[in-house]
């Protein structure tokens, strides 16, 4: 009984010794400072407890404006999968084939559908008896060696009084632009992105892909609003991730009423297929920020359940907001007096005069009149700041949102004029001239590279790389070194277990 004690305290300690060594180099290497993304506690992206759970159906953001380079047109883009870390491999990114993503237009204010397109997609595996997403370089969205792939087709859903009257499929087999694994696995990614945008016979313009992911800001709100001293702003939650979009630029006149009427309501929606085969929606998005900080908990999920059409059930939130009573607590900035009328009109109705349909039923979705033309130099508060052209007219990519939430609910529209904001002004990569308008994908090999020791002829996967390639990141450089250093004391405490764990064994009272 002594004897197995002993060995066992034995075989402990020489665990243990080898589980420091290991972890003295993961706990260098994970000390290096700016790497992206982190880990993110909490996020508009995120709304609801149910669809936090299923993020390839999770809607995050949907933007609508008129096409600066195209104003006879309108662009429409929706985003799904949120937080995706760029080397998020060997399974990476796709959109459900188990879903339907809907984009639905009103485009008489009567908080019904008149029109839907509906994305399904369609997964395609080469070689199964691999792990890997690409066998090889992909120089091209057919190209034999990207082992993964999608392709989607594009329904149109005619409406009335919220039955559909007819079905045309617009679009079929349409590839999907794939995630950015990396510049050895994709050397030139803009060719992808490039293969991927489609013109369609209707005269739209389609894009389904990997994306930068376009809303910026600081997500510490959750955070008792910036760490209860405003402390904790200026850091762009989203930085160096990824999002999945879907992308319509379409004929304005094919979406709207009549030149007359020309505003139209915009929202998107997912259904995800159950095991009877009947597909549910669990996502419902329009106006940013509504789910995340208007709808308590306890309806956020029915939110996402719900249609436009039964909005009323919600009137008291924006009615009797929240958030300012939590900013008045801790900031002691005196929230505005309640019913509050002007966000009724920001985010039900329209604001009058700009982008208020005639006979509106209140309901919450993007509202956007079609015949402002865009702005040659839009500015990031939208209409706050004389931009007819931005929000909370439809949502452009550019539009500080956050700021123009946070200002507006705390009275900005009733006098109580005040330049509230996260410190977050603009995005992290730079939005495209031209459809789809968002940035490339941030690559899975997105730092510096490491030397290899050429006159050793090792390699980075047997230790021999120690010294970063000069790209002037000296962080980046001793971390390298220190995670060697400490490999190699986690190297030698091995050594030194084993020893001294059979010079224990030779001993003739081990046993």
């Amino acid at each position: 009984m002594t004897a197995f004690s002993s060995s066992g305290r034995g075989r402990n300690r020489l665990a243990a010794l080898t589980c420091v060594a290991l972890a003295a180099g993961s706990l260098v290497a994970s000390g290096a400072t700016g790497a992206e993304p982190g880990t993110a506690q909490a996020s508009s992206h995120r709304e609801a407890p149910l669809i936090s759970g299923q993020p390839q159906y999770d809607n995050t953001d949907v933007y609508a404006f008129v096409s600066p380079d195209k104003p006879d047109t309108t662009t429409i883009l929706a985003n799904f999968l949120p937080f995706q870390e760029p080397a998020g491999g060997p399974n990476f990114y796709k959109f459900g084939d188990d879903a339907q993503y809907d984009v639905h237009i009103d485009s008489d204010g009567d908080a019904q559908g008149d029109l839907i397109f509906r994305w399904t997609f369609e997964d395609q595996v080469k070689n199964g008896n691999t792990f890997l997403f690409n066998t090889g370089p992909v120089t091209s969205l057919d190209d034999p060696d990207l082992n993964i792939t999608q392709t989607y087709d594009i329904e149109l859903l005619k409406l009335k009084k919220q039955r559909v009257v007819s079905r045309t499929q617009i679009a079929d087999d349409v590839p999907v632009a794939p995630s950015n694994v990396g510049k050895a696995s994709m050397p030139n990614y803009q060719t992808l992105r490039d293969q991927a945008v489609h013109q369609l016979p209707s005269g739209a313009t389609t894009f389904a892909g990997q994306a930068d992911d376009p809303f910026f800001l600081d997500l510490r709100v959750f955070d008792l609003l910036y760490g209860a001293n405003l402390s904790e702003v200026g850091n762009d939650t989203l930085k160096g991730y990824n999002i999945n979009t879907i992308a319509l630029q379409v004929p304005t006149a094919h979406i709207r009423q009549s030149k007359k009427q020309p505003i139209v309501g915009i929202w998107s929606t997912t259904q995800r297929k159950g095991a009877n085969g009947h597909f549910s929606q669990v996502s419902r998005l329009g106006m940013p920020l509504v789910n995340e900080v208007v709808i308590p908990v306890k309806d956020k999920d029915k939110f996402n359940a719900s249609d436009p059409w039964n909005d009323g059930d919600f009137l008291d939130f924006v009615q009797k907001p929240e958030l300012p009573k939590l900013i008045e607590a801790i900031y002691k900035i005196k929230a505005p007096a309640e019913p509050r009328a002007d966000l009724v009109s920001v985010f039900l109705t329209g604001v009058d005069k700009l982008n208020q349909p005639p006979h509106v039923r209140p309901a919450e979705m993007l509202r956007l009149n079609t015949s402002i033309p865009p702005s040659s130099h839009p500015k990031r508060l939208g209409v706050l700041d004389g931009d007819n052209a931005g929000f909370p007219n439809g949502r452009r990519l550019s539009d500080d949102v956050l700021d123009i939430a946070l200002q507006v609910v705390e009275g900005e529209l009733l006098g109580q004029k005040n330049d509230l904001g996260d410190a977050v002004n603009e995005n992290d990569a730079k939005f495209g001239k031209s459809f789809p308008y968002v940035a490339l994908p941030t690559s899975g090999s997105r730092g510096p590279l490491a030397k290899v020791n050429d006159t050793k002829g090792s390699s980075l996967l047997k230790g021999g790389a120690v010294v970063a390639a000069s790209s002037g990141d000296d962080s980046f450089n001793t971390t390298l070194i220190a995670s060697a250093v400490a490999a190699g004391v986690g190297v030698l405490l091995v050594a030194l277990g084993l020893s001294w764990w059979r010079m224990r064994r030779r001993m003739p009272n081990y046993r």
